[in-house]
């Protein structure tokens, strides 16, 4: 099934690309490489019309460039053959594979391979076309990861925590939500963030606390689940809060037994703001929860042209009939924006905080040869009123902005507008 869920990875400008020429010679350091380019169209070979001679190599050498061929010729193909926009949004795909070759032949190491290909995939311009490494598909696949335990935001141009994890190292170690990331490991933190510690590191971390104190602690990295979290809570006032962070079989099974739970709650709060997405079917039954008949919920549109129009699945639906208020911000991604704007543009829901992410492309993971994964962009997607919503993301109905005072108070004015709304007081 398509999987709508955007890369986590930072955007930025993606161009495709492989293109013609002949006898090109290019050298690099420790690897002399020969190219046979063939004269290709993007679109109707297999693989990029890049040969990399590898024979003369010495052994060592030759091992890990072959891998790294592999690899990036798996790649190259995949994309020529599958994503969505056969002109790879304005990018010369061909190009690009002839730009990208030898830097991938010469990677000595995974983590340079990969950045290699995801330099490539860049300027395609697309919220889910990725390449992940062996050791982030694993992570995938186990949703577990080596890591401290607290979620950072940037707000006003400094990180600051989200979240603690229950149970994490930077629980024990006193981490709080709203202290202000000073320094890591004794360095300043830019606008980009890339921790990926191992089991057992003890990174050092300076914050401002509450009372602008500095305090510094070292947790110790370990093994955690990075699975979605569900939250469920009664509001003063009979109002339900209900957070969940994926739509997938666990989560959609969760939600069924809290609608049924609380099938008579006169309104329901569904807080997506951490919901980066998940799998279409289980984007149809949820919608289908809040519905007692079938619905739009959107049209996804393949390579070819050919328009699948996606309905709600209403077997075994709750049929909920209270109010209902979304919460949404700029980390609501993908399948969680596409409930977002099937809920509004059927007029079911309320939408509420600030503009989504705009990355709702359908998507699908392919292995590559040497464990890793390339997540690729397969269909594109318009909402059930014909509005494209990729690149541009969800507009609230009403709009609220949760500042860095509110967060450090502890103060949550999406969910209080939320409340007010359902109320009827907004």
């Amino acid at each position: 099934m398509p999987w709508l869920n955007p890369k986590r990875s930072p955007g930025g400008t993606r161009r495709p690309g492989l293109s013609t020429g002949r006898g090109t010679r290019l050298r690099i350091p420790g690897l002399l490489l020969g190219f046979t380019v063939a004269l290709a169209v993007a679109g109707c070979v297999t693989r990029p019309p890049v040969e990399v001679p590898l024979a003369s190599l010495p052994a060592a050498q030759r091992a890990r460039a072959t891998e790294n061929v592999r690899v990036f010729h798996r790649v190259w193909d995949l994309v020529n053959r599958k994503h969505y926009d056969p002109k790879f949004q304005g990018a010369a795909w061909a190009e690009l594979g002839v730009q990208h070759a030898a830097a991938a032949a010469a990677a000595t190491d995974t983590a340079a391979l990969y950045r290699v290909l995801n330099a490539m995939l860049e300027p395609l311009q697309d919220s889910h076309t990725q390449a992940q490494s062996p050791d982030q598909a694993f992570d995938h696949r186990t949703r577990t990861r080596a890591r401290t335990g607290f979620n950072l935001v940037r707000m006003d141009d400094v990180w600051v925590v989200s979240e603690v994890l229950p149970g994490s190292p930077a629980e024990a170690a006193g981490v709080q939500v709203g202290w202000i990331v000073v320094s890591r490991d004794g360095r300043p933190v830019g606008a980009q963030l890339d921790f990926r510690p191992q089991p057992g590191d003890a990174v050092g971390w300076e914050f401002r606390d509450l009372n602008e104190r500095v305090v510094r602690v070292a947790p110790v990295a370990k093994v955690l689940s990075t699975g979605p979290r569900q939250i469920a809570r009664v509001l003063e006032g009979g109002w339900v809060y209900l957070r969940f962070d994926e739509f997938d079989a666990p989560d959609r099974r969760w939600l069924a037994r809290q609608l049924a739970d609380h099938a008579t709650a006169p309104g329901l709060i569904i807080d997506l703001r951490r919901n980066p997405g998940g799998e279409t079917f289980s984007l149809g039954i949820t919608v289908g929860e809040f519905f007692d008949h079938r619905v739009d919920c959107g049209t996804f549109i393949g390579r070819d042209g050919g328009r699948s129009v996606k309905n709600s699945w209403q077997l075994g639906s709750a049929r909920y009939r209270g109010k209902v208020a979304v919460l949404v911000d700029r980390n609501t991604g993908s399948a969680a924006e596409i409930f977002a704007a099937v809920m509004q543009d059927h007029g079911r829901a309320t939408v509420i905080g600030r503009r989504t992410a705009g990355a709702v492309l359908a998507s699908v993971f392919y292995p590559l040869p040497d464990g890793g994964r390339l997540q690729l962009s397969r269909e594109d997607y318009v909402a059930p009123k014909g509005r494209r919503i990729e690149g541009t993301g969800v507009e609230p109905d009403l709009t609220v902005t949760r500042t860095l005072a509110d967060l450090r108070a502890g103060r949550d004015p999406e969910l209080d507008a939320a409340v007010r709304m359902l109320k009827g007081r907004q």
